[in-house]
């Protein structure tokens, strides 16, 4: 860092205009792709889903509280697990408080993990986390989702996630899924993504992309190598 090039204000501007050429050019394919995004079709869901939440017993439909999009964060917390994934709790961090924005827009948001209830009640009151958490312990959404593997596909390293059948480190896996449902109450898969698809919903290293460092990762054992839930950090 201390041989990175140095200018002066007039040449700085001129190289920063270079690159807000790329900058408007990168925002404008990013729109085509949310664009198409929302133009891929949908699956009708036809399985019925309980989950246990604060309220009890509810139904993947009683998840939308009256709005007419679901988006939920597959968290990373099996049952037998006494803490979330460090990972998920990162990303969890960058939805509290804005519940009641997407609300205003006819979108809900929610946690779902295998975990029972009251592990993720404990979990999220130590956290300090507002968001709505349910449990899926009982029910197949994670294995539909493809978000939670076997031990047999755990062992031989092949489980079907982020659309192909590769290895992963855990019988856990993140994910995003989203639905719809419409005036009749009938619910739509409209779209999932997983791996480094998740990065748009993590503000905090978006803003590290803007530092001179960037997310500074390269030479770590792994990405994220460096993440530590938010109340176990040392300094």
């Amino acid at each position: 860092m201390e041989k990175h090039k140095v200018v002066s204000r007039d040449d700085w501007i001129s190289e920063r205009k270079k690159h807000l050429k790329k900058e408007k050019e990168f925002t404008r394919l990013r729109d085509l792709l949310s664009k198409e995004r929302r133009e891929l079709p949908w699956v009708k869901v036809e399985k019925e889903y309980v989950f246990d939440g604060p309220k009890g017993k509810e139904s993947l439909a009683d998840l939308f509280e009256g709005k007419s999009q679901l988006i939920i964060y597959h968290f990373m917390y099996g049952p037998d697990w006494d803490e979330g994934c460090p990972s998920c709790s990162f990303w969890a961090d960058n939805y509290n408080g804005i519940v009641i924005h997407l609300n205003h827009r006819d979108i809900n948001l929610v946690a779902v993990s295998r975990a029972p209830l009251d592990k993720l009640e404990a979990y999220k009151k130590r956290m300090g986390w507002s968001f709505k958490w349910v449990s899926s312990y009982g029910n197949d959404f994670n294995w539909d989702y493809h978000v939670s593997f076997t031990p047999e596909e755990v062992e031989k390293g092949e489980m079907f996630y982020n659309f192909g059948v590769t290895s992963f480190p855990s019988d856990e896996g993140p994910g995003i899924s989203v639905f719809y449902k419409n005036e009749k109450g009938e619910i739509f898969h409209t779209y999932s993504c997983y791996q480094r698809g998740l990065d748009m919903l993590n503000g905090a290293y978006h803003l590290m992309d803007l530092a001179p460092k960037g997310r500074d990762e390269d030479d770590l054992p792994y990405t994220m190598a460096w993440v530590e839930r938010h109340d176990q950090y040392k300094d």
